[in-house]
């Protein structure tokens, strides 16, 4: 689906706080709040937004420690086969397959280096990974809400 200005207005609305009322959206961009209303809808609608959730500092929640891991895999491992790897992995919270001679980068959090340390023993016990490279995290410079630059 295409976007028009005034949708991508909203989307950057949203993307800065998901709990604006459409009235107040509607001021933002120029728009009624029915109007806004029925933009959302059919971009819910259209999988443009696909859903809406509460942003937390992960330090709040006690995940301190956070590294970057590149994945290198046995042969021709498919994205699929990756997924059902790293899926049950409940300190992975970002996974992308990428180019390069790595399979996959996997955003991995934890409560401190030793729970980093347990994580990664148990992704490199999955039979398809035969080899890790780590960065972890020093400080985080700078982390924008889903959407990128033309939201």
């Amino acid at each position: 689906m295409r976007l028009d200005d005034l949708d991508r207005r909203i989307v950057a609305c949203l993307l800065e706080d998901a709990r604006l009322s459409f009235a107040q959206i509607g001021a933002q961009v120029g728009l009624s709040a029915p109007a806004v209303k029925r933009r959302v809808d059919r971009m819910r609608h259209d999988g443009v937004i696909t859903g809406y959730a509460a942003v937390v500092d992960p330090a709040a929640l006690g995940w301190t420690t956070e590294a970057f891991v590149e994945l290198f895999c046995a042969g021709r491992t498919s994205p699929a086969e990756i997924y059902a790897s790293i899926r049950r992995h409940p300190e992975v919270v970002a996974a992308y397959t990428v180019t390069g001679e790595a399979n996959a980068l996997v955003h991995l959090r934890a409560h401190d280096i030793q729970g980093l340390e347990q994580a990664l023993e148990r992704l490199r016990n999955e039979p398809n990974i035969v080899q890790t490279k780590t960065a972890i995290v020093l400080s985080r410079l700078l982390g924008r809400p889903t959407g990128g630059p033309d939201a």
